[in-house]
């Protein structure tokens, strides 16, 4: 490995660097995108049984807020729950966009470094070749250094595309996890929203078969 970035030179540092930086946010980002932690089980019945039977008080808001990513979603729409339908999606889109943004924290970084590896190492084994090159220049004209020059330069190229293929990879996977997450919240939320909604009708109802 050390010989690896030896021969590599300052160029294959930076790849090196790029590789750790791209490992941890892959593996933070795993972590903190587990699916029991972004949208707990049940939560979506569970609250629905608190609103039911009256018992969403504003410590069980609170509660829910700091719960999860969909907890949140569900109390902006609960706190307006006294409103119109519209009121009530828009506070919840309002939320979910920012639970999105908190979603693909480092995810740009990890798709720039996908990008910008292979191009590092491209750069190495130009810098490599030319000085290949410029020792032929020279007037040394040995094929064994020739072919020990060339060799070494295409060192970069093959260290960036060792990180940048999985760090591509890791992007496609993360982002498409963060955006069927956010569908998943968005029905999960809207589906509360419905039966409350519904559940208002039927109790105006009965008021006015009462009266």
């Amino acid at each position: 490995m050390f010989e690896f970035i030896r021969i590599g030179g300052t160029v294959m540092v930076l790849i090196v660097i790029c590789s750790i930086v791209a490992l941890a946010i892959t593996g933070e980002r795993l972590w903190s995108l587990q699916r029991s932690k972004i949208v707990p089980r049940n939560l979506v019945a569970h609250v629905w049984h608190k609103v039911k039977n009256k018992q969403m008080d504003s410590s069980e808001l609170r509660t829910l807020r700091e719960s999860s990513a969909l907890g949140r979603m569900l109390a902006a729409g609960l706190s307006n729950i006294n409103s119109s339908r519209e009121v009530m999606k828009d506070a919840i889109e309002d939320v979910g966009r920012h639970e999105a943004h908190k979603m693909e924290r480092f995810l740009n970084t990890l798709g720039i470094i996908a990008v910008i590896t292979p191009l590092l190492g491209l750069l190495g084994t130009v810098l490599g070749m030319m000085s290949v090159f410029a020792e032929l220049g020279g007037g040394s004209a040995d094929p064994k250094k020739l072919a020990m020059g060339i060799n070494e330069a295409l060192y970069t190229t093959a260290g960036g595309m060792m990180v940048a293929i999985p760090a591509l990879m890791a992007y496609r996977f993360l982002r498409g996890k963060v955006e069927g997450l956010i569908v998943y919240m968005e029905q999960e939320a809207l589906k509360l929203i419905e039966v409350i909604i519904s559940q208002r009708a039927k109790d105006k109802g009965s008021e006015g078969a009462e009266k």
